[in-house]
């Protein structure tokens, strides 16, 4: 059976919308990492309402939240291609699953900066 793209402007968003939610609901289901990043995004949220942050914090909290999720996920997809194509310990791999979170480590270092920004005066 051959796989026919659907060129029709709306169903094709609405399917390329339905892919991507599903894809959400197996990262936050599935992976150990998204779970406890997108734990604390509730988190953040919650705060925020409590402390009442501004729009402008809203802002920075809301991409700080979505940076940390997306890399992630990116992070995620890349570890499961090269676990697929090299199920074996390869040092190239390694070194590419490595810069990879590289990555996340540098999208939460923005996060907690943002974070810290927002809530430590809250605080004092």
């Amino acid at each position: 059976m051959e796989f026919q793209k659907d060129n029709t402007f709306f169903t094709g968003r609405l399917k390329s919308v339905t892919y991507a939610f599903k894809g959400a609901l197996k990262l936050i289901s599935t992976e150990h990492s998204i779970m406890v990043q997108f734990s604390i995004g509730i988190l953040l949220t919650i705060a925020g309402f409590y402390f009442d942050i501004t729009k402008t914090e809203w802002l920075f909290q809301t991409f700080a939240i979505g940076l940390v999720l997306s890399i992630e996920g990116l992070n995620t997809a890349l570890e499961k291609i090269a676990d697929f194509i090299h199920p074996n310990y390869n040092e190239k791999i390694g070194f590419i699953k490595d810069i990879a979170a590289g990555a996340v480590f540098f999208a939460a270092l923005t996060a907690i900066t943002i974070g810290s920004i927002i809530y430590i005066p809250k605080f004092l």
